[in-house]
């Protein structure tokens, strides 16, 4: 059986990563986008993320079956130390192991790139989500009640983070540098 790899995405792994996520899109409420991007949308996504932060592909003999990537938790710059995190496997691989194994590389690159917080937005209800972030160290802080309309219905949404290495010195001004 080959090994899971995971790897740093380029934009030729943009049509996989839309083909994995498109079903998140069109079928549940994990995701609040109603229109699933295309190959040329998602390549431009994981330019965006890879320039200052990571998106990450998980690949399954050559088969692209998952991503990850960090973003900008928020824009001001008092946020400027805080990442958001998400991780997206094919339908079909849940709960084997990919998710935590692209988690694992991602939060390492992260915190590698100066980070120190990594947060998670989770649509309720997503037990197998809420699993996934308890078991890789993230501590719920507090849940938007009806925060988002999809498929006819309100939906809640619990926040957690984890942090990321050492605290920084009360000192400390400069920004992550960008990979």
């Amino acid at each position: 059986m080959p090994e899971l790899l995971v790897r740093d995405a380029t934009p030729v792994d943009a049509p996989a990563c839309a083909a994995v996520y498109a079903p998140y899109v069109t079928g549940t409420s994990i995701t609040f986008e109603t229109e699933p991007p295309g190959a040329e949308e998602m390549g431009r996504r994981i330019e965006k993320a890879q320039r200052s932060h990571a998106f990450l592909v998980l690949e399954d003999a050559g088969e692209v079956v998952g991503f990850a990537y960090g973003g900008p938790f928020k824009e001001r710059a008092a946020y400027r130390w805080s990442c958001e995190v998400s991780v997206y496997i094919a339908v079909d691989r849940r709960g084997r192991g990919g998710g935590r194994r692209l988690y694992e590389e991602l939060l390492r690159r992260l915190e590698a790139r100066g980070y120190r917080m990594a947060a998670a937005g989770m649509t309720q209800p997503n037990e197998p989500s809420g699993r996934l972030h308890a078991a890789m160290g993230f501590e719920t802080v507090g849940t938007y009640r009806d925060i988002g309309w999809k498929f006819g219905a309100w939906h809640d949404v619990t926040w957690v983070q984890r942090r990321l290495g050492d605290p920084l010195p009360d000192s400390a001004t400069d920004p992550p540098e960008p990979h």
